[in-house]
């Protein structure tokens, strides 16, 4: 697998669940630095604290309190990176951005996909500055590959990884995403289709418990090596949205 000199990370939505996640499995990979960001300044630091307690800390670790949905602040924290870390090579935005929308140019309509939008766009920026570009990746909930079967809404995320990923090609900018589903993924429980899993399962624990039985990736251990791997230069996809739900959106 190849491997960039001393990479520099940034995971956003650290502070729990599949952020966390990442954030500790790239902090093994991230040798030039890695950042946190969330707009929960406790589970942010939480966050660090237990990538510290697992020694695999990188030498440079920094965490970066703030909305990801207010544009102003991306300013504020782009010219962190720049000063602090030069560049950025690697990018998670873990903002639960799979948000079913009645019209898929109103991305603006949902709080989560504005956050992914704002995101985008200031580490694309970033990473367009380096002689190798970068690779970003984007996860969301697989709740919008199945919506409900009486809903009108199509699932923006989708749309958006493809018109983020065209703009980005042009800047050597590698855009994927992932729509997860799993006990471990918050959203997911308050997912109108969980609804039907569970009437078929005899109850939400045996609807998971199905799930966790099924043979495929589901976890956030397996979805965090998925994002290492889209990451890394070996991984010539871009564009792509690949559905880690334990089979059920089939």
């Amino acid at each position: 697998m190849q491997i960039r000199l001393n990479p520099v990370s940034l995971v956003v939505g650290a502070g729990s669940g599949v952020g966390a996640a990442c954030a500790l499995e790239l902090a093994r990979k991230s040798q030039g630095g890695l950042l946190l960001a969330d707009a929960d300044e406790a589970a942010l630091t939480a966050a660090a604290d237990d990538i510290e307690a697992a020694g695999v800390a990188p030498e440079r670790m920094s965490t970066l309190a703030f909305d990801p949905a207010q544009a102003g602040r991306w300013d504020q924290a782009i010219g962190f990176i720049q000063s602090q870390y030069g560049r950025l090579d690697w990018a998670v935005v873990n903002t639960g951005a799979a948000q079913p929308k009645t019209e898929l140019v109103d991305w603006r309509g949902g709080r989560p996909l504005e956050s992914a939008i704002h995101s985008l766009r200031a580490i694309m920026e970033l990473m367009s500055k380096n002689a190798q570009g970068g690779a970003i990746l984007v996860t969301g909930d697989a709740a919008a590959i199945k919506p409900p079967a009486d809903a009108r809404a199509a699932p923006g995320l989708l749309e958006l990884i493809r018109a983020a990923a065209h703009e980005g090609e042009q800047r050597k900018v590698r855009i994927n995403a992932i729509a997860a589903g799993g006990p471990e993924t918050p959203m997911w429980s308050q997912a109108p289709v969980l609804d039907e899993l569970a009437r078929d399962a005899g109850g939400e624990a045996a609807a998971f418990a199905r799930m966790q039985g099924a043979p495929y990736a589901r976890s956030s251990g397996d979805i965090k090596r998925l994002i290492a791997l889209l990451l890394t230069d070996d991984a010539p996809v871009t564009g792509a949205t690949l559905v880690v739900d334990g089979g059920y959106t089939l």
